[in-house]
């Protein structure tokens, strides 16, 4: 190192305390980047690749971006999963000799990172930590730019539902990095890490501290004392402990808010995406999502407030129906409610700009954001008035921030820029120190004026005038014709082609008055508006009060615009399992049809003890998946305390949706598309209970069609057996109707079907008949699809053989049963509980009785 230049000395020092991360080291107006963090960064944020001198011969790769752009280029680095290290100047260039003395000042992290781009502004940034030993789990997650934190803790875990449970809550929370204990045993790590990369999700192990010194170091003593819970204890700690490393301050954070995830409905990590519940499935995008159906929120904290509800639809029955009485307050006061959506729209993230207050790094932009929100305030109060005794009620809530807003408005200038340091902040009149700075800065520039027509008539040169130069100050310009006729206080500064710059001792005098004042007003005025952040952040509680209620306003009119435009109804509640929808339909799919091809709606009935399951059988692309999914898809918008898509409806509260839905290989567990499906009912069988709905779809068409059918049968039988939970079960296997006659809790169902003989044609009539389908159509759809009408005659030849041969393996086993080797099949048959056997076993029975048959 010897043979660098001192400036890349500086930076492989640097460079060697922060190894994993990119350094963005401070070079006059730009931040640059060296060596391998410069060939990563410039492919990233296609950035073009130079070279410097290092001084040792060698050229180190090197590019760079404008420090006054670095947010937009900073979000999008540590997206892609990047630490960053901001190094900046920490002397004052002016007063130091030779190398300018550089050190890193923040540390960003894609779950630190506090300036977003223009989408995701939207959703919550969270940074989660997680703390497991062999039977207990607690959770800490945040979204540091919102000052909000969670914190839970769940015991008597197991390693197979600990992995669930983890995997449930990173899909339903989509962090973006997390925090885990170091001393995690062996046997959960590995599942654990495999899973973080299969959702490319950046984490930090970090060792915990028994004394919990992070949380006593930050004014928690209160939290401690009254949480006994060492395990809820050590997420918490390993959190503060990780961010304080970032420069985040903690004392700012709004309260912790302890919860139970049995305070709401629970939707495992498979349902979540089957049900395409905030992103489809096709594209990840929010359309086609039911949030893309049901957003219609005008600020971004209502957006994520909308969020967090679908995240965690409600249990508890008066809390849903306090949700619902606020949508029909503003459903029956329409032109009130546009009011109040107006007011709505000039509302600015109130949230997180508190959260940049509270930090300390909110700029003059965010407080006049922050006053024209407030400005809006009394008239939101006023319309809430109208709208009825809950609306009165939360109108009464909303503080009183008028004080607030008269220090921003008599302070912040109206055309401030972004940056804090470079003055044109403060207005006049606010400060009458800052007022005599800036006189005497006017004075100096009277004399500058003053001093220049005067040098004119004393010196004679008719074109002399003053230029400015940034770096340099104010110069007088002689052109070469006048240069007889400069005098000797003249000092000659600059020589140009065609004329010369000179200074004077005077102007010197002069520039410094100018200079001097400027100088003093930008720092003046960014301590005053340090004061006026400070005085602000003392009433921050009211300020997050206020953020808090207008996005529950927003959600609550966002439910009520999709209850009113799609023509949604109040559902009643229950918690007797009844589950009752009149003429249902798919909030989604609806939306994507035309006035021709209307969404045919469905009743759904379920919940009694001679109704427990339902099978519903029908061709594929016949309305089957549509059907049960609309059904969990309502049952979450009730839950949530929304409206839903029905003519009438009668929901009973359910503890967890299941869902069996599609096939797709699980390639990072090299789990393929059978085993796939096989573990997620085995998740189902375990954890439902009583009161889950299960949505399960064509089960067991993953392997041949004996084993499939034999596997779906043993789950359904299970499921009304031991389970007892409200379960659609659609298939294509038909002859599954047959339970009907064994259970008196199974129902069937089936989708109707015209069948045009003539033609050899089927349509689909998507209307859901009570009753089983006695085939399945697979060669009928076939057709419909477009298949060579050569393979469809030579498809219906097949099928015939096939069952005809069916027929003859029947005759056959008939005759089997009359022979000496029934003995020998009655007498397994009479071993088996039929009680006590699960599905895995009796596909083994049913494998062994095969092999007898075969074998004799």
């Amino acid at each position: 190192m010897s043979n660098f230049t001192p400036m890349m000395k500086q930076y492989l020092e640097i460079k060697s305390n922060y190894n994993d991360c990119i350094i963005f080291y401070r070079l006059g107006d730009f931040y640059e980047m060296f060596f391998d963090d410069a060939k990563t960064v410039s492919k990233i944020l296609d950035l073009a690749l130079t070279k410097r001198d290092c001084g040792n011969g060698e050229k180190a790769p090197m590019c760079g971006i404008p420090h006054h752009v670095v947010n937009q280029y900073l979000y999008k680095l540590v997206s892609f999963g990047f630490k960053v290290a901001i190094c900046e100047q920490v002397e004052d260039p002016k007063l130091v000799k030779g190398i300018v003395k550089r050190d890193v000042v923040k540390l960003v992290t894609p779950g630190t990172i506090d300036e977003f781009d223009e989408i995701s502004v939207n959703k919550n940034n969270y940074i989660l930590s997680l703390y497991i030993d062999s039977t207990n789990l607690s959770i800490t997650y945040s979204d540091i730019s919102t000052s909000e934190i969670f914190i839970t803790y769940i015991s008597e875990l197991n390693k197979d539902n600990l992995i669930n449970i983890i995997e449930e809550e990173l899909i339903k929370l989509s962090p973006s990095e997390i925090i885990l204990n170091a001393n995690i045993l062996n046997s959960i790590e590995k599942p654990l890490i495999k899973l973080f990369k299969s959702l490319s999700i950046m984490f930090t192990k970090v060792d915990i501290d028994p004394s919990f010194k992070s949380i006593k170091d930050n004014n928690l003593s209160f939290f401690k004392s009254n949480e006994k819970n060492e395990v809820l204890l050590y997420s918490l700690d390993n959190f503060y402990k990780y961010v304080c490393k970032f420069g985040i301050k903690l004392n700012n954070f709004k309260n912790i808010k302890k919860f139970s995830i049995d305070n709401y409905l629970r939707i495992d990590a498979n349902s979540r995406i089957n049900l395409e519940l905030k992103k489809n499935n096709f594209n990840n995008d929010i359309n086609g999502s039911l949030l893309g159906v049901i957003n219609y929120t005008k600020i971004p904290m209502g957006l994520r407030l909308l969020n967090k509800w679908i995240e965690q639809p409600l249990i508890d029955i008066e809390r849903i129906v306090k949700r619902q009485n606020l949508i029909e307050e503003l459903i029956n006061n329409i032109s009130v409610k546009n009011e109040l959506e107006s007011y709505l729209n000039d509302i600015s993230d109130i949230e997180r700009i508190n959260s940049k207050i509270s930090f300390g790094n909110c700029n003059a932009k965010d407080l006049l954001n922050l006053k024209n929100s407030i400005f809006n305030i009394p008239m939101i109060k006023e319309i809430l008035l109208k709208c009825g005794n809950n609306f009165s009620k939360i109108s009464k809530e909303i503080p009183d921030v008028s004080d607030i807003y008269e220090l921003i408005n008599t302070s912040i200038n109206d055309d401030v820029g972004i940056s804090v340091k470079e003055g044109n902040l403060i207005k006049i009149g606010y400060s009458t120190e800052l007022d005599k700075l800036r006189n005497s800065k006017v004075i100096g520039k009277q004399k500058l004026v003053e001093y220049e027509v005067e040098q004119r008539n004393n010196t004679g040169i008719k074109n002399l005038r003053l230029v400015f130069n940034k770096k340099t100050g104010y110069f007088f310009e002689v052109t070469k014709s006048y240069q007889h006729l400069v005098p000797d206080s003249f000092e000659l500064k600059q020589t140009l082609t065609n004329a010369n710059r000179y200074k004077t001792d005077e102007l010197i005098n002069i520039e410094n008055m100018i200079f001097g004042s400027e100088n003093e007003i930008v720092e003046m005025e960014y301590n005053i508006f340090v004061s006026i952040r400070n005085t602000i952040n003392i009433n921050i509680k009211r300020l997050q009060l206020l953020s808090d209620i207008l996005a529950f306003i927003d959600v609550i009119n966002s439910l009520t615009t999709v209850a009113f435009k799609n023509n949604y109804c109040k559902p009643k509640l229950n918690n007797i399992g009844i589950l009752e929808i009149k003429n249902g339909r798919h909030p989604v799919i609806e939306n994507f049809l035309d006035s021709i091809n209307q969404f045919i709606p469905n009743d759904t009935q379920i919940g009694e003890s001679n109704n427990l399951v339902q099978i519903i059988t029908g061709p594929n692309m016949s309305g089957k998946s549509t059907y049960i999914r609309q059904i969990a898809l309502i049952v979450i918008l009730a839950q949530m305390g929304s409206f839903v898509p029905a003519e009438s409806a009668n929901i009973s509260i359910v503890d967890k949706i299941f869902t069996r839905i599609g096939a797709s290989d699980n390639l990072y567990k090299g789990e393929s598309t059978f085993m796939v499906e096989m573990k997620e009912v085995n998740n189902i069988l375990k954890y439902a209970t009583k009161n889950s709905l299960l949505i399960l779809d064509e089960v067991g068409r993953g392997t041949s069609t004996y084993d499939g059918l034999s596997l779906a049968w043993a789950i359904v039988e299970y499921i009304t057996k031991y389970i007892k939970s409200k379960t659609f079960f659609a298939t294509h296997y038909h002859e599954l109707i047959d339970l009907e006659q064994k259970f008196c809790e199974i129902k069937n169902k089936h989708i109707q079907v015209y069948e045009d003989s003539d033609n050899d044609d089927i349509i689909f009539l998507r209307k859901i008949e009570n009753g089983g389908a006695n085939k399945s159509y697979g060669i009928a759809v076939a057709k419909l699809a477009g298949i060579p009408i050569e393979v469809i005659n030579r498809s219906k030849s097949i099928l015939n053989q096939i069952e005809k041969k069916e027929l003859e393996i029947e005759d056959n086993i008939e005759s089997i049963c009359e022979d000496s080797v029934n003995v020998e099949i009655i007498k397994n048959l009479e071993n088996i509980n039929i009680d006590k056997i699960n599905p895995l076993e009796a596909l083994n029975i049913l494998n062994d009785l095969i092999n007898i048959l075969k074998k004799n």
